[in-house]
């Protein structure tokens, strides 16, 4: 403790000592908490890229073989497997165009969320009932990181460089400043 006074300067243990102490390393951590701020923006508009082209492109193969999609989704048992095949591929096709261009994103996402959890308890019902006794076989199938991808647009927005943005749908500060006043302390 006597080392901690000398190099700190104190001459007691208080708070406006500890705060000395401490200054550099919270100062770092506060720029730093700053840099990786500014990347979520670019990050999201990544993962909204690549994940919407994705969506987009698997979309466009089902409603070029709805046939083999319609006969996939009779031996799973899925009611009116024609109509449910139409209304997949476009909501893959559709949707993966307006999350790459970060448009309608939160509803979107929220419509290929269900679509892929809806994948998942269909077509990977095994990989579900394993998430904690084998992770990788949740982790693994082919829903997962598209279900993935619309769970991280759905709960962190589309980010700053999208269309929502834009038109003013996604203001992420304003959301932020509205929801703390009414949180309980």
């Amino acid at each position: 403790m006597a080392l901690l006074f000398a190099i700190t300067g104190c001459r007691s243990f208080r708070k406006d000592c500890m705060k000395s102490l401490f200054a550099p390393y919270l100062s770092f951590y506060h720029r730093s908490v700053q840099g990786l701020n500014w990347m979520q923006s670019p990050l999201l508009l990544l993962v909204r890229l690549y994940w919407g082209w994705q969506f987009a492109q698997t979309g466009w193969g089902k409603l070029h073989k709805l046939d083999q999609v319609t006969a996939f989704f009779a031996t799973l048992n899925i009611p009116a497997p024609h109509v449910n095949a139409i209304v997949v591929a476009l909501v893959e096709f559709v949707g993966g165009i307006l999350l790459a261009l970060g448009l309608g994103s939160r509803a979107v996402s929220l419509a290929l969320f269900v679509n892929m959890s809806v994948a998942f308890l269909t077509a990977d019902r095994e990989a579900i009932g394993q998430i904690f006794s084998d992770p990788g076989k949740f982790y693994g199938a082919d829903p997962y990181t598209f279900w993935y991808a619309a769970l991280v647009v759905l709960l962190f927005g589309p980010g700053w460089i999208s269309f929502d943005r834009l038109l003013g749908v996604f203001q992420p500060g304003k959301e932020r400043k509205k929801h703390e006043g009414n949180s309980p302390r």
